[in-house]
């Protein structure tokens, strides 16, 4: 039988919509690891060597810029930034920076500072609440923060630095405070906005709605070139969902964290929205190589203490791994026709092999003998009718998978007998 090529067995109704419902043009993403990640109230904060090897780890994947930190915050974040800044010159890297600020001088000046000691060009992310909910907690008038966005912007600019303009809460906020906000801080000299789901309150309805009124409202009727980011987060679990919306509708830029930690429940997952983009076929991450991507994970689970769940997307444990024997049954004919894409994508969505893993097969209760006989295989381990037999009756007895050293001690016991 002639060999057919795997995507040609799928009929892919991910790609049947119309150009609408693509992101268009040059997708970017910013890193918010170490800086918004880190408001977890969970994570330790990682020492700088910890966060450099991180920096080269989202250098590797291609990730476009990354938040360094806020240095305003104290003595500590003003040094590993500055670190981070030393590191990013020394070495000569792609990947920008910025830098967050609240909207007042002391948080501002120390960015210009790092730049001057540095030489390292840091975009102002100066953020400012902006949802009514917002402004009447705080007794925040309309003027109030109108003024202080001007001013913030203005000052950033006379630093030289540029400026990224961010409004929290955006997807709370009504339609005429956003337009003045931004328009101001565009007026002012800002060329970056930022769009917050800071309470993780949108839909991807919401979002495509408030981004589309961004773009068309305030965007284009300014005249200048202006990016436009997006900022979620994951209350209720649509991090990515959003994230995809916000592009649809004009976004240029998405913000999010290794394993989407943050604040609560944290932030858009990065190491998925690489996933997504990456099968999506969008540029420029249709060919980017991903294979460092599990390795990105570990070291921020590591840093930060935060564990990687089982079962969490391409990066967990069980991923890319089944002990169940019908869906092991149709893997191994697959290899058996020598073609690891097959093998990878009957029983996945995600070719593992595009992110530098691959299928496994374990041995469980509700494995087959065909399970055993490919584990045996794997590991050049010849298995008599007896050995398999008894591994299998050991597998149907057991209340969990079985680990390697449960089924050598199988084999251990049926060469003894």
């Amino acid at each position: 039988m002639a060999q057919v090529k795997s995507s040609e067995l799928i009929y892919d109704w991910n790609r049947i919509h119309p150009a609408s419902l693509r992101p268009s043009g040059h997708v970017l993403l910013n890193d918010e690891t170490l800086r918004d990640g880190l408001q977890s109230p969970s994570v330790r904060d990682p020492s700088i060597e910890e966060k450099i090897a991180i920096l080269h780890l989202m250098e590797a994947l291609g990730i476009d810029s990354l938040d360094l930190g806020l240095p305003g915050a104290g003595p500590r974040a003003c040094q590993h930034t500055e670190a981070l800044a030393r590191e990013m010159v020394q070495h000569k890297m792609k990947i920008r920076a910025n830098c967050a600020a609240r909207t007042h001088q002391n948080d501002i000046r120390p960015i210009a500072e790092i730049v001057e000691r540095t030489g390292l060009k840091i975009e102002a992310a100066t953020f400012l609440g902006s949802s009514p909910i917002r402004r009447y907690t705080e007794g925040w008038s309309d003027d109030f923060l109108l003024k202080t966005t001007e001013a913030a912007v203005k000052y950033a600019v006379s630093l030289g630095l540029d400026v990224m303009y961010v409004t929290e809460d955006t997807t709370r906020c009504d339609p005429e405070m956003i337009r003045r906000l931004y328009t101001a801080a565009i007026g002012c000299g800002a060329r970056a906005i930022v769009v917050c789901d800071t309470a993780g309150h949108a839909t991807p309805m919401g979002t495509f709605a408030l981004v589309r009124f961004v773009v068309e409202e305030v965007v284009k009727p300014c005249g200048e070139k202006v990016r436009v980011d997006w900022h979620g987060h994951c209350d209720r679990g649509l991090g990515i969902a959003n994230s995809i919306a916000a592009l649809v509708a004009g976004a240029d830029c998405v913000h999010a964290t290794a394993l989407g930690i943050g604040e609560r429940v944290g932030n858009t997952q990065m190491d998925q929205m690489l996933v997504n983009l990456r099968l999506m076929g969008v540029a420029p991450w249709a060919d980017r190589d991903l294979t460092k991507l599990k390795e990105y994970c570990q070291a921020v689970s590591k840093a930060t203490g935060v564990s990687v769940p089982a079962n969490y997307p391409v990066v967990g444990e069980d991923a890319f791994r089944t002990a169940t024997g019908v869906h092991a049954a149709a893997l191994i004919k697959a290899y058996k026709k020598n073609d690891v894409e097959l093998a990878n994508l009957v029983y996945s969505g995600v070719p593992s092999h595009l992110f530098g893993l691959e299928q496994i097969i374990d041995v469980g209760p509700m494995s087959g003998k065909s399970n055993i006989l490919f584990w045996l295989e794997r590991r050049g381990i010849q298995g008599s009718e007896e050995v398999v037999e008894r591994i299998y009756r050991c597998a149907k007895a057991s209340d969990h998978t079985l680990s390697e050293a449960e089924i050598l001690a199988c084999l251990e016991e049926a060469e003894e007998r």
